[in-house]
C-alpha cells in the first residue's frame, strides 16, 4: 500500500504542469471513486483500492452538536452515538455485538461539532452481512426507557470524567465565551445541566432520532476491496425502503463580534497554565482563497516549524506546547492558538507573543519558498495517510459531513496551490482584536 501511495505521489507531481495547461481541477485524491444516490436521498461514495480483502464502511450522519438548537437539549448527537449500539427488535444489542465479533470486525463511532460517524472494518466477503446490520439499526433502532436512562447515566459519567482533563475545562469555557447565539457555544458532550436532565428526555430522544437519522442526512462511504456493481444493488436492497423525513435544525447565526473577549477558568486540581487565543473565522469553503490562506497562516505562524515555536519552546523554554487549531467547520467557527505555559509568571508574556506574531504577519511577507515547502508537506502528509481503507474513508469523513461530498478535496488543493505570500499577509488582516477571544486556565492553588 505504501508503494501504491508513493507511485500516486510521483504521478501527481510529475503531471501537475500538464494538468494545469489543460485546465480544470487538478487531481490530488489518488483513488478513483464512484458516487450516486438512492431515490430516498441516501448518498454513497465507493472507493475501490488495493487492500488485501479489507473494507471500511462509514455511515456519516451530517448531524453533530451544531444541530442541537433547542434549549435544554444539548448533548443528544453524542448520546445517539451510544444508543445506536443498543440494537433493534430484529437484532437486540447482544445479537448485534455477537455478530460483529463473529465477523472479526472492528465497529466504533464518534461525534463532533458537525458529524456523527459510525464505522466498521471487516473482510470483503462479509459486505452484505454488514450492510444488513447497519441498515437495520439506522432504520429500526429500538430501545426501552430503562435502557435510555442507563445510557444517559453513562454519558453523565463520561462528562464528569472529561472534567478531570484541563483541556476539556478550557475548551468548554472558550466555546461558551466565543459564541453567544450559535450552537457551537456548547461542547459535543453538551452542557452539564442538560446531561444531568437527560434521563427525563426519553420521548425527546425518539424525536431526535426520527428527525435526523434519515436517508437525506446520511452519506455512506465505503473503501477497500469493493466495487460499484456489487455494492449498489446491496445498498438499494437494504436501504431502499428507508423513508425520508429529515428536518433542518433552526440554528441561529452568530452575531458579528465587535470587541475582544476574555475569560479565565480555574481547574480544580494541579495544572500548568493553559492559554487559548481564538479568532472568528469563516465557514469552510474550498474555493475561497482567503480561507485557505488563513489555514496556511496558522501553521506558518504557530506550527512546529514557526519562529514563535522555536523561540518559546526551544530557545526560551517558556511553553510545554504551542500549536494552531485552524479547523474546518460547516458554519463560521474559530481559528485557535493553544499554549501550555511552564510557569504562571509567563502567562502574559506568552499571550502577548502570540498577539505580536499575528500583527507581524500583517506587515511582513512570508518567504515564498517557506510557503511552497509547507504546501508540499501538507500534500505529502495527506497522501501518505491514505494507506488503508479505514484511513481513506475515515480521513474523508469530516469533509463529507461539512460539504456533503468528496469533490471539495481536489478543489481545496487546487486553491491552496494558488495561494501566494501576499495572500498570507492579506489573510492575517482577518485576525483582528475585535474578533478575538482569549481564555486562560490556571490550576487550583
Amino acid at each position: 500500500m505504501q508503494k501504491t501511495i508513493l507511485l500516486a505521489l510521483v504521478g501527481l507531481f510529475m503531471g501537475a504542469a500538464a494538468l494545469a495547461q489543460g485546465g480544470g481541477v487538478k487531481k490530488t485524491f489518488p483513488y478513483e471513486y464512484k458516487t450516486g444516490s438512492l431515490e430516498n436521498g441516501l448518498k454513497y461514495y465507493i472507493i475501490p483500492m488495493e487492500s488485501k480483502g479489507l473494507v471500511a464502511y462509514y455511515s456519516i450522519v451530517r448531524t453533530g452538536s451544531r444541530d442541537e438548537w433547542e434549549p435544554g437539549r444539548s448533548g443528544f448527537a453524542h448520546f445517539f452515538e451510544h444508543m445506536m449500539f443498543r440494537g433493534t427488535k430484529k437484532r437486540p444489542q447482544s445479537v448485534y455485538d455477537s455478530t460483529v465479533i463473529s465477523l472479526g470486525a472492528d465497529a466504533n463511532a464518534y461525534t463532533s461539532d458537525d458529524i456523527t460517524a459510525y464505522h466498521l472494518n471487516f473482510a470483503s466477503e462479509d459486505l452484505e452481512t454488514v450492510i444488513d446490520l447497519e441498515s437495520d439499526r439506522f432504520q429500526n433502532l429500538s430501545y426501552s426507557e430503562n435502557a435510555f436512562k442507563t445510557e444517559s447515566g453513562a454519558v453523565y459519567g463520561e462528562y464528569r470524567k472529561g472534567k478531570t482533563n484541563p483541556f476539556f475545562v478550557l475548551w468548554e469555557k472558550l466555546k461558551e465565551t466565543a459564541f453567544t447565539e450559535h450552537t457551537y457555544s456548547h461542547t459535543t458532550i453538551g452542557y452539564e445541566k442538560d446531561i444531568a436532565n437527560m434521563p427525563n428526555m426519553y420521548d425527546y430522544s425518539l424525536s431526535f432520532y426520527k428527525r435526523y437519522y434519515r436517508p437525506e442526512n446520511v452519506v455512506i462511504v465505503v473503501a477497500g476491496d469493493v466495487n460499484e456493481g456489487t455494492l449498489v444493488p446491496l445498498l438499494e436492497k437494504y436501504y431502499g425502503n428507508w423513508e425520508k423525513g429529515y428536518t433542518e435544525p433552526q440554528i441561529k447565526p452568530e452575531p458579528e463580534q465587535t470587541a475582544p473577549r476574555t475569560a479565565s477558568v480555574t481547574y480544580p486540581g494541579r495544572s500548568n497554565p493553559y492559554i487559548a487565543i481564538a479568532y472568528k473565522n469563516k465557514a469552510y469553503n474550498s474555493k475561497d482563497r482567503d480561507y485557505i490562506a488563513t489555514q496556511l497562516l496558522g501553521e506558518l505562524a504557530f506550527g512546529s516549524n514557526s519562529d514563535l515555536y522555536k523561540k518559546l519552546y526551544l530557545e526560551e523554554q517558556k511553553v510545554q506546547y504551542l500549536g494552531p487549531s485552524f479547523s474546518d467547520n460547516r458554519d463560521p467557527f474559530l481559528n485557535i492558538v493553544y499554549a501550555i505555559v511552564n510557569s504562571e509568571e509567563d502567562i502574559e508574556y506568552v499571550r502577548d507573543q502570540v498577539y505580536a506574531t499575528v500583527e507581524k504577519f500583517k506587515t511582513e511577507k512570508v518567504d515564498e519558498k517557506q510557503l511552497e515547502n509547507l504546501k508540499k508537506r501538507i500534500k505529502y502528509s495527506f497522501l501518505m495517510n491514505l494507506d488503508t481503507p479505514d484511513a481513506v474513508a475515515g480521513g474523508m469523513a469530516k469533509k463529507v459531513a461539512i460539504t456533503g461530498g468528496l469533490e471539495d478535496v481536489d478543489i481545496e488543493f487546487n486553491t491552496m496551490s494558488e495561494v501566494t505570500a501576499d495572500d498570507i499577509m492579506e489573510a492575517a488582516q482577518s485576525l483582528t482584536e475585535n474578533k478575538r477571544t482569549t481564555v486562560i486556565l490556571k490550576g487550583a492553588k
